[in-house]
């Protein structure tokens, strides 16, 4: 299926690795040029020097920390024109409230909810001012399906859930669309080191659907269908994609 997203820009947070890299990979395979942004320069140049030989596209990275205002700042005017932001950052810890402490919980917010806020509230002016533009939120299934042992992330995710239907249930009015994606797991450095090390955890991932976590490929794969005008009338909602663990209730 042809997405029509050639020759279109898009910003990806966290583009240096996981679903951030895969949802660079999509879309430069779409034909979009990108801006990759996160803290690791090199791994970002990795990705930028891949994306650029395989798909011909252009790729700028932006080594910066998402956690300070200013770098949210100086990322938002440096990528004036995008088309498409993808808000991927984001490491908020697990623990119970009584292992994770205000400025452990503050730091992971600082990053991941107000990140995602405050990108979006500059990107979104400039998009508006030029009349388009496609916002996606990568938040994370512990928002529908809460975990007290994951309580930061639970109620970080589901601030952004609430802030992604709330703000996409008017963009279209500024001819912009807001909707978000909330993954279950998926495997990533951080899921793969788990499933290797861990007994527990290894124990626990073969009870995933199909025995597995997902691939972020296929988190990617729905990123670049929502940033298409193949999904021009999809705005204020949220797509899970947990294998159906959220509805299944177990």
């Amino acid at each position: 299926m042809d997405l029509r997203l050639r020759g279109r820009s898009a910003l990806v947070t966290g583009g240096s690795k996981g679903i951030g890299a895969a949802a660079a990979e999509v879309l430069a395979e779409e034909g979009c040029h990108l801006h990759l942004a996160a803290r690791d320069k090199a791994a970002l140049d990795e990705v930028a020097e891949r994306l650029r030989a395989a798909h011909g596209v252009e790729v700028t990275v932006h080594p910066v920390d998402l956690r300070r205002p200013e770098g949210v700042t100086s990322l938002a005017e440096a990528v004036p024109d995008i088309d498409i932001l993808i808000n991927n950052a984001g490491d908020i810890p697990a623990g119970s409230l009584d292992e994770v402490d205000e400025r452990t919980w503050r730091d992971g917010w600082e990053l991941k909810v107000f990140g995602y806020i405050n990108l979006t509230r500059l990107v979104y002016a400039r998009m508006k001012a030029r009349g388009h533009g496609v916002i996606i939120n990568d938040i994370g299934a512990a928002g529908e399906r809460v975990d007290s042992a994951y309580i930061a992330g639970s109620a970080g995710n589901a601030a952004l859930m609430a802030f992604t239907r709330a703000l996409g249930g008017r963009s279209l009015r500024d001819n912009i669309r807001v909707v978000g994606i909330n993954p279950g797991p998926v495997e990533t450095e951080r899921i793969a080191k788990l499933i290797a090390t861990s007994d527990r955890f290894r124990e626990a991932a073969a009870r995933f659907p199909l025995g597995r976590p997902a691939m972020p490929r296929e988190i990617a794969d729905m990123m670049a269908f929502l940033a298409s005008d193949r999904s021009a009338y999809t705005s204020g909602v949220i797509v899970t994609i947990d294998g159906g663990l959220c509805a299944g209730g177990a």
